[in-house]
């Protein structure tokens, strides 16, 4: 069931979504040749603990996955894209992660993810996060109120199409309220003028994510992450929007 939000209710999720911005830029921040994936997730899990939030990934246990997920973030490198485990892994010159982080505060969920080339310059990682940063620009100028679920959807896979990437329908964005995953489905691929009417209200994260030269995943044996099938590189870009009368409005955005 798709619940929408009141105005007030709106402006009492903002202190999540300003709350993963802020363990976003820190990781961004601390992400760097030699950190270990464990560190940047023993820094999400302090950064909760100090804001009296709650993690959504701790005790995340849906059917797609291998039991209790156990971490406060994902990690996704290289050719993982989503629901990396974090373990222990330095981080190498050139890599290209994903953070993945969703937390509660105050009972209201925002969750958010971006992708960044560690250390020297990885001409094929930018130009993947480049378009799935534009494809996220995208989705969120077509989130207007009145405007259909396909039209944020149908924005998304025409710029993958512009960077001559196939999308993978499996997982796409979703609803965000009191809990990390509600109503609508939100695809990365679709037609325009089809499925759920934006009313104002609505919370949703879009999150496009590509891979470099495929569409098709594999599980890792960690029973959670999720990489190309042919070990191409990957990017996930990611942002909580709030549907108004005036248009989208970002929760979820860094400065």
């Amino acid at each position: 069931m798709i619940e929408l939000k009141t105005p007030a209710e709106i402006e009492a999720m903002r202190p999540a979504g300003r709350f993963v911005a802020d363990v976003l830029t820190a990781l961004r921040e601390r992400a760097a040749v030699g950190v270990n994936l464990l560190e940047l997730d023993a820094l999400a899990a302090q950064m909760i603990r100090e804001a009296g939030a709650v993690s959504c990934y701790v005790d995340y246990a849906p059917a797609f996955g291998s039991g209790p997920f156990g971490y406060s973030l994902c990690t996704s490198v290289n050719d993982a894209v989503l629901h990396g485990k974090p373990h222990d892994y330095a981080l190498k010159d050139r890599d290209v992660l994903t953070v993945d982080f969703a937390a509660s505060l105050h009972g209201w969920v925002a969750d958010s993810a971006t992708t960044v080339v560690v250390g020297s310059p990885n001409p094929e990682g930018s130009r993947l996060i480049k378009a799935s940063e534009e494809a996220l620009a995208a989705g969120i100028a077509a989130a207007q109120p009145g405007a259909k679920m396909g039209d944020i959807s149908h924005a998304i896979g025409e710029v993958a199409r512009s960077y001559g990437l196939k999308v993978n329908l499996e997982f796409g964005g979703h609803g965000v309220g009191h809990t990390m995953h509600e109503d609508p489905h939100v695809a990365n691929d679709g037609r325009p003028g089809r499925g759920v009417k934006l009313q104002p209200g609505l919370v949703i994260a879009i999150e496009p994510w590509f891979m470099s030269t495929t569409n098709v995943l594999r599980t890792d044996r960690d029973g959670w992450t999720l990489r190309s099938v042919d070990g191409s590189l990957t990017a996930h870009s990611e942002h909580t929007v709030a549907i108004t009368p005036e248009g989208p409005l970002v929760l979820t955005a860094r400065d």
